[in-house]
């Protein structure tokens, strides 16, 4: 029994010295392991549109090109385009006159906006859709795969 006696055990300052790195450690862990687990749970998409500018072709079709960034933190898909309410059509820049709106975005045209990526798209209006004059103001909205939509005025000229 004398032997066991006379064993020394950890100083309590060398103790408390390994307890406090052990849950600084283990708290470190735990703090890295709830951010990943935040950060895919937080992501939200946030489309700005940076610019509408409208001019006329020579005949008399309004062109808008908008520019649009993405400010949030997840990837934005845009999927359609409007135009007082009534959908885009798809198409490219448009070689006879239209009678009715057409964008270079569309349901079967859509894409992505990473986090930070700006893009342009044109919505081309013809000279015959609807009543719409110059110094008339339409709303052109988009809109996205997860719901969202992004409107602006602007006058055509």
């Amino acid at each position: 029994m004398r032997k066991i006696r006379s064993r020394k055990a950890v100083s309590p300052v060398i103790a408390t010295v390994i307890l406090v790195a052990v849950a600084i450690t283990v708290s470190v862990a735990v703090a890295y392991w709830m951010g990943g687990i935040s950060g895919q749970y937080t992501k939200f998409e946030k489309v700005e549109i940076k610019s509408a500018v409208c001019t006329q072709d020579g005949d008399l079709n309004w062109i808008v090109a908008v520019t649009l960034k993405n400010s949030g933190t997840a990837i934005a898909t845009l999927d359609a385009v409007y135009v007082n309410n009534d959908a885009c059509t798809n198409g490219t820049t448009p070689s006879t006159p239209l009678a009715t709106i057409t964008s270079d975005l569309s349901y079967s045209n859509a894409y992505q906006l990473t986090q930070g990526e700006e893009q342009a798209f044109y919505v081309w209006i013809g000279a015959t859709y609807s009543t719409l004059s110059s110094g008339t103001t339409v709303n052109i909205k988009i809109h996205s795969a997860g719901g969202m939509e992004y409107p602006k005025l602007v006058e055509l000229v």
